[in-house]
């Protein structure tokens, strides 16, 4: 079995038996709703416990709750740009943003990169009598470059220079 036929499954049970996804994050446990929702969607793994707790509420063979603790190849069946408009609306505020983000942040911070690894995400709803807003907090830590072959005066790492 394919990762992308074990996604298949898993959300035919749950629009079989009409689970939201804050139920079976619940009955997984351990991680965030985004990253939990994520693993089922194939592009996150489970830890092997909540892989088990996963494999008990879904039925799943033992091969594929292994599946679910595997590293999965991250990224694929989203097309570039995206398609989806509301992913597309993700990759539309990079595209305007972006630039405007790496130049605060590398004032901010020096000469680096924001982790995607080293990384918190919540999402949240907020009532708003014009319309509830969605509300989506990233947290991820500072990477500086290594500037390689430094020696003497010179600074190893991107940190900002005081």
């Amino acid at each position: 079995m394919k990762r992308e036929d074990l996604t298949e499954k898993l959300l035919d049970i749950k629009r079989e038996k009409g689970w939201s996804w804050k139920y079976i994050c619940e009955k997984i446990g351990g991680y965030s709703d985004v990253l939990i929702t994520g693993a089922i969607l194939g592009q996150m793994k489970l830890t092997k416990p909540q892989a088990a707790n996963a494999g008990e509420l879904f039925g799943l063979s033992k091969a594929e709750i292994a599946m679910l603790n595997e590293v999965p190849t991250r990224g694929t069946g989203t097309p570039m740009p995206p398609t989806d408009p509301l992913i597309y609306r993700f990759y539309e505020m990079v595209m305007v943003n972006g630039p405007a983000w790496k130049a605060l942040i590398e004032e901010e911070f020096g000469d680096g990169i924001m982790s995607a690894i080293d990384f918190d995400m919540a999402l949240e709803r907020v009532a708003n009598p014009k319309g509830d807003r969605v509300k989506i907090t990233m947290s991820g830590k500072f990477l500086p470059y290594k500037y390689y072959g430094a020696s003497g005066n010179v600074p190893e790492y991107g940190f900002k220079e005081e």
